[in-house]
Parts: structure tokens; C-alpha cells; sequence
């Protein structure tokens, strides 16, 4: 067991230099990994599953607490970045394989990894998981819904189809998840201490199977499809930031908001593309991109707030205290 947690530690700790090295290999040697993307809805569920296992019913308890913090989160992730989807695809007039990538990406929720890059970036993490269950929760609804509003001029969207994919591989898992920890009470701490593991190899696989399917196409868009997932993440953490700073949110706030609308579940989009796009192919290829991009700029973002966070402590610790009268 203790290997185990050992092992989960530094998979958590070297998550991005994972994701990059397996996808070099993918890259290298595809045949080992192209296994892999027939069980892409899977490997998902897994993500998922593990996701349910660490919701503890402070964190229901804590959306109730701050809800307008909340929602102002769940409004900014599903307002900005499906625009911000929409404006990419048109400015670059991208062709409809790439533009219905960037779309899903964009109408995705907030992924996990994006409450372990707050805790990094010393942002306000309950808020950040707050977002993301929220966020998370609705997607069956909202997600296929603005895939079919924005993504309709470019392919035929069928949203059914979709809203059961979404359910399948999101609140049946998470639910799972969450009357395991109920069953398992005594031994929850140990589970949810080496669950993360199964997560994060699934994430792993499936961006390494995205890449290795997708080699030959790499040589041709790759380029095109980094450049747009860059300046869709970046424009996302900066509008994100931009919103926290109006509202005159407080800093560790306005640092989850930014970090959370930012960084989506593109192991959901690169899900939805596999099952629900098979006629556009490279919109898988979006979504495995932005899980290695957000993560190495999520990384770059965090460490920029944490270092204002500490410039912020060492003012406080610097002030004289006002003499009593």
C-alpha cells in the first residue's frame, strides 16, 4: 500500500513530464499505444470514477456556503471559453475537423487538474473543486447543448446521442464513485489515497493513444491545431483573471476563477470526439494537444500567482503594527 501511495506522489508530482514523454513515445513507436482508443469512453470513466471517490460532502456543503462565487465561476467557463472557441475557428477560418475539436474544448467543464494547479498556485481550492463538481454536474445539459448552438455551422451535431454519451461516461461513474467512498467509510482515506493513480494512467493512455492514431496528421496540422489550443488556453486564464479583477474578487479567488476557466476536461472533449465525431477525425487530435498544453501553461500561470501570493504574505509580515491609543 504504501508502494502504491509512493507511486501515486510521484506520478502526481511529474504528472506533465508524463503526459510528454508518453506522447513522444506515442509519437515514436505508435503500435504500442494504439490499443488504447477503442477504450477511450473507458479509460474516461476512470478519471471520473476516481473524481467521485474524493467529492466528500464538505465539498456539497461548501457550493451551498459560497454559491455566488460559484456561480460566477460556472457562468465565466461557460461563457468565455465557448466563445472564445467560436471567435478561434472563425479568425483562423479552420477547416471543420480542427474547428469542431477547438468547439468541444471549449463547451468542455473544468478538469481536476485544474484544482490541483490552484493548490499549487496557493489559489482558494474549495472554490476551485466547487467550480469543477458544478461545472461537471451540469455538462449532460449545457455542453451538448452549446456543441449544437456554436458547432452546428461547421458539422451535424446530434445531441442526444451525446447527452448520453456525457452520462455514461460523467454521473454514472461519479455516482459510482461516490457510494463506493459511502460503502467503504473506513477505509476511505486509503482508497482516495491511491485512487488518483488509476486516473491519472488513464489520462496518460488516452492522450498517448490520441497521438499515436494521429501521427501521420501530426506531420500536417499539428502545428496549426498547437497554435490554436495555445491562444485558446492563454486568452482563457487572462479573460478568467480578467473577470476575478472586475468583480474585485479576492486574489486566491480571482486565481481559481482564472485557473478554472482556463483549463477544461479535454479528456471529455477528446471522449465526445471519439464517439460522437467519427466522421471528423482530427477533432480528437484538439483535445490531446490542449491536455499537454494546459498543463505545462497551467504549471507557468501557477507559479507566477503563487510568487504574488508570497509578495503579498512578505508585505503583510513587513507592515509596522498601529500603535495602541
Amino acid at each position: 500500500m504504501h508502494s502504491l501511495q509512493t507511486i501515486t506522489h510521484f506520478i502526481s508530482k511529474y504528472l506533465m513530464f508524463l503526459i510528454i514523454g508518453f506522447s513522444c513515445m506515442a509519437y515514436i513507436v505508435p503500435s504500442y499505444f494504439t490499443w488504447a482508443i477503442a477504450y477511450t469512453s473507458f479509460l474516461l470513466g476512470i478519471a471520473m470514477f476516481g473524481m467521485g471517490l474524493t467529492i466528500k460532502f464538505e465539498n456539497l456543503c461548501n457550493i451551498f456556503r459560497h454559491p455566488k462565487d460559484i456561480c460566477i465561476g460556472v457562468l465565466a467557463q461557460y461563457t468565455i471559453m465557448p466563445v472564445l472557441a467560436w471567435a478561434i475557428c472563425h479568425v483562423f477560418t479552420l477547416p471543420a475537423d480542427i474547428a469542431i475539436g477547438v468547439i468541444l474544448v471549449g463547451c468542455c467543464p473544468g478538469g481536476t487538474a485544474s484544482n490541483v494547479i490552484t493548490y499549487i498556485a496557493k489559489g482558494d481550492v474549495p472554490l476551485s473543486v466547487g467550480m469543477t463538481i458544478t461545472s461537471t454536474l451540469i455538462a449532460p445539459i449545457v455542453t451538448p447543448l452549446l456543441i449544437l448552438y456554436i458547432g452546428g455551422a461547421w458539422v451535424d451535431v446530434a445531441l442526444l446521442p451525446m447527452m448520453i454519451t456525457m452520462v455514461k461516461v460523467i454521473i454514472v461513474p461519479i455516482l459510482l464513485g461516490g457510494v463506493i467512498q459511502y460503502i467503504c467509510k473506513s477505509n476511505i482515506n486509503t482508497l482516495t489515497s491511491i485512487s488518483p493513480i488509476f486516473s491519472m494512467i488513464a489520462i496518460i493512455l488516452l492522450i498517448a493513444a490520441i497521438i499515436a492514431v494521429n501521427r501521420e496528421k501530426l506531420l500536417v496540422s499539428g502545428l496549426l491545431t498547437l497554435v490554436v489550443v495555445g491562444i485558446h488556453n492563454i486568452l482563457g486564464l487572462l479573460l478568467g483573471l480578467s473577470v476575478g479583477k472586475i468583480l474585485k474578487l479576492k486574489y486566491d479567488k480571482t486565481t481559481a476563477l482564472a485557473i478554472e476557466v482556463g483549463m477544461q476536461n479535454s479528456g471529455l472533449a477528446v471522449t465526445l470526439a471519439a464517439t460522437n465525431f467519427t466522421l471528423n477525425p482530427l477533432a480528437t487530435l484538439v483535445g490531446a494537444i490542449f491536455s499537454v498544453w494546459h498543463n505545462i501553461a497551467g504549471s507557468i500561470f501557477a507559479s507566477i500567482r503563487r510568487s504574488g501570493v508570497e509578495k503579498l504574505e512578505k508585505q503583510d509580515t513587513n507592515k509596522k503594527p498601529v500603535p495602541e491609543i
